[in-house]
């Protein structure tokens, strides 16, 4: 599941919560303050727990605070992505191309355990995970952020800023896989048509669980 946990993952970088100043020092603070939208493209690149690659995807995220983002990754070569996750602010949408199939489940409910919490701005950001700085490496300053709940679909990612900007990520997910994550064209605050956190199941596609209208 490196791909939709990759997926779930991505979404790390936004909150729309008030946190107290004490708290508000680390990269991922100062990333997070004044942030209403967010989009960037990236190359994703897993290795299994022995060590080897799993192979390569590009893709687009999309992220409108709090509570939506669209994402969508997919072989370097494809036409389309193979896989989209869209949170529309009601339910969480994740469209699998390759079995033609659709599950949807409540936004709140789906996003509460993923790196998405941080993203999407579902929860208070320290409520949820444990923020500590990490050394500086690479040329970025590093932020490890872990899950305080034990059903958490990843036991660590650690973010990577340049500056105030989201440059990488580095997920470790409960089955001992390592997700990498570089973003790059990135634009802060952009202006987003509705329409990009629509989703409509593509025709002949299964569709399981039930949207919440």
């Amino acid at each position: 599941m490196p791909r939709r946990l990759a997926f779930c993952l991505l979404l790390l970088s936004c909150g729309a919560w008030p946190l107290h100043a004490a708290a508000q020092d680390t990269a991922l603070d100062r990333f997070l303050a004044g942030l209403g939208s967010w989009s960037a493209e990236f190359t994703q690149s897993t290795t299994d727990v022995r060590g080897r690659s799993r192979g390569r995807e590009q893709g687009r995220l999309v992220v409108q605070r709090p509570g939506r983002f669209r994402w969508e990754t997919g072989p370097t070569t494809a036409a389309e992505p193979a896989q989209i996750m869209v949170a529309d602010g009601r339910n969480l949408w994740f469209f699998d191309r390759d079995v033609e199939q659709v599950t949807v489940k409540p936004a709140n409910a789906a996003l509460t355990v993923t790196p998405a919490t941080l993203l999407a701005g579902t929860v208070p950001l320290r409520s949820a995970f444990a923020i500590s700085e990490l050394p500086r490496r690479d040329g970025l300053d590093w932020v490890r952020v872990a899950p305080l709940r034990s059903d958490a679909e990843f036991r660590e990612t650690r973010l990577g800023f340049r500056g105030f900007e989201l440059r990488r990520m580095e997920l470790d997910d409960k089955l001992g896989q390592k997700v990498l994550i570089v973003f790059e064209r990135i634009e802060r605050n952009p202006a987003l048509a509705d329409d990009v956190f629509r989703f409509q199941p593509p025709t002949g596609a299964d569709l399981i669980g039930t949207p919440t209208p």
